[in-house]
């Protein structure tokens, strides 16, 4: 049982403020995605960072985001998601000072991960307090306000990350959350009523708060993520490397033994994978969303350093792909829910390869309209296709009760893969030290990664034409 909190209405001042808070705080988690990977080259330059310095920059974020997101909702369910939401953007904008006061890039990481703790309390928050704030009639519509208004900071983010890199620092990507956070606090608590789930309060516990499986998840994550990090610099025989593989897999063997002990109070019910197809499409979001990771990381590091643009006109190279999921992501869902998820999710990874495929010829001197725009054209059209057909199928394939932790856990396989390119491409394509900052060795990993991450799109398109097919209607299935 649900806590009642105020029915708010969307033309109510209570209601515009509690979009406005909502808004607000996801436009300053998408901010930040969307624009370090454009700071990348500035701030490894300033900071005299390595290959290695660069990655935990981008995964020390990614990795506590994916670990705890899914506990994250569950202390607002508690505890009280208002509560809980206004200590992830506090702690976020503290966070996130912090980076853009790094001194040197092990100061930077540590931040980073802060950043990522935040963001777990923070992510889950914003659509949490929309769906037990707002009258059912209203709910619908607020969600989708929230959604397209929080789609287009994301197109805006890097265009405004970077000018603040061009023409301040790389610094004030992180500064430019404090007063955004300001604004988020004030309207919270001037607006948003308070809502918990109070059988999980009373009870202390619940499917969803297990502390020992968000821990675990994190050290299965971390061992792995150090262990294909730090093998270009030590070697995959060192000591430190080998502890950290093996720390990982026993995390993970671990991990699945206690959520299974537990069962339908794990984190993640492991009867979960009792269904085929939502255990293929998870496999097929990591897939997927490792190439998007890592095609992000080496494209905007590529642009600035060896085709020589300014730190605005990387970032205006990714928007036509973030217009198209905007545009194109409700049309993708409608294709879907016609003719079933298996073509569009076998179609898109193809084209998607295909645009990655054409970006790999870019070279010094490249011009944006002519060698750039096509390939992430097909890039964002690719995976126009993939995203909510991916989403409506996820959720199609489990029973109704387990929806949230269903999206919960898809949402951080989409964050693992990318952590895990981040980590692993790297080492597959020999770029290490300082590497990214010659051109001739950059290139050179450059291709090699696009070609990886091409090859994992199609891995994941055959994945969806072999295994993939229409989720049944159900609200029983797998328990």
């Amino acid at each position: 049982m649900t806590a009642p909190a105020p029915a708010l209405r969307t033309g109510s001042a209570a209601g515009r403020g509690t979009l406005l808070a909502a808004i607000l705080a996801s436009g300053m988690v998408f901010l930040d995605s969307t624009v370090v990977n454009v700071a990348l080259p500035r701030l490894g330059a300033e900071l005299d960072a390595t290959v290695a310095g660069l990655q935990w920059t981008v995964n020390g974020y990614l990795l506590m985001l994916a670990a705890f997101v899914l506990l994250g909702g569950a202390l607002g369910d508690r505890f009280g998601r208002r509560r809980v939401f206004l200590l992830g953007v506090v702690w976020f904008a503290v966070a996130s000072v912090l980076c853009g006061l790094a001194q040197d890039t092990g100061w930077l990481v540590a931040a980073r991960f802060l950043q990522g703790a935040g963001g777990a309390l923070l992510t889950p928050g914003s659509l949490s307090v929309l769906q037990a704030s707002f009258h059912p009639d209203d709910r619908g519509r607020a969600i989708g306000t929230w959604s397209g208004l929080s789609g287009v900071s994301t197109a805006l983010g890097p265009l405004l990350g970077g000018w603040l890199i061009d023409t301040l620092s790389w610094r004030w990507i992180f500064f430019v959350n404090l007063p955004l956070a300001v604004g988020v606090v004030l309207a919270a608590l001037r607006w948003v009523p308070e809502s918990r789930d109070e059988e999980v309060s009373r009870t202390g516990g619940g499917r969803r708060f297990d502390v020992t499986g968000a821990l675990l998840g994190a050290l299965a994550l971390g061992g792995v993520t150090y262990a294909l990090i730090d093998a270009p610099a030590r070697g995959l025989d060192s000591p430190a490397v080998l502890a950290a593989a093996v720390l990982g897999v026993v995390a993970v063997v671990v991990f699945v033994l206690v959520e299974r002990r537990r069962g339908d109070t794990a984190m993640l019910p492991t009867g979960l994978f009792s269904s085929r197809l939502f255990s293929v499409l998870n496999v097929f979001t990591v897939v997927v969303y490792a190439a998007l990771g890592g095609f992000t990381f080496f494209l905007a590091v590529y642009l600035q350093n060896v085709v020589g643009w300014s730190a605005l006109l990387t970032g205006l190279a990714t928007v036509p792909m973030t217009v198209l999921l905007l545009v194109g992501s409700p049309r993708a869902g409608a294709l879907s829910a016609r003719i079933g998820p298996r073509l569009p999710l076998t179609v898109g990874p193809v084209i998607a390869a295909v645009g990655l495929l054409l970006l790999r010829r870019v070279g010094p001197g490249a011009s944006y309209w002519v060698d750039v725009l096509p390939g992430v054209a097909l890039f964002g059209a690719g995976l126009t296709l993939v995203v909510a057909p991916l989403t409506t199928s996820v959720l199609g394939a489990v029973s109704d009760r387990f929806a949230g932790v269903a999206s919960g856990f898809n949402n951080a396989a989409s964050r693992a893969g990318g952590l895990l390119a981040v980590a692993a491409l790297p080492l597959l394509v020999g770029l290490s030290g300082t590497g990214y900052e010659q051109k001739g060795a950059l290139a050179d990993a450059y291709r090699g990664a696009l070609a990886w991450c091409a090859g994992l799109l199609l891995a994941g398109a055959v994945l969806a034409a072999v295994l993939i097919h229409r989720p049944p209607k159900q609200s029983g299935g797998p328990a």
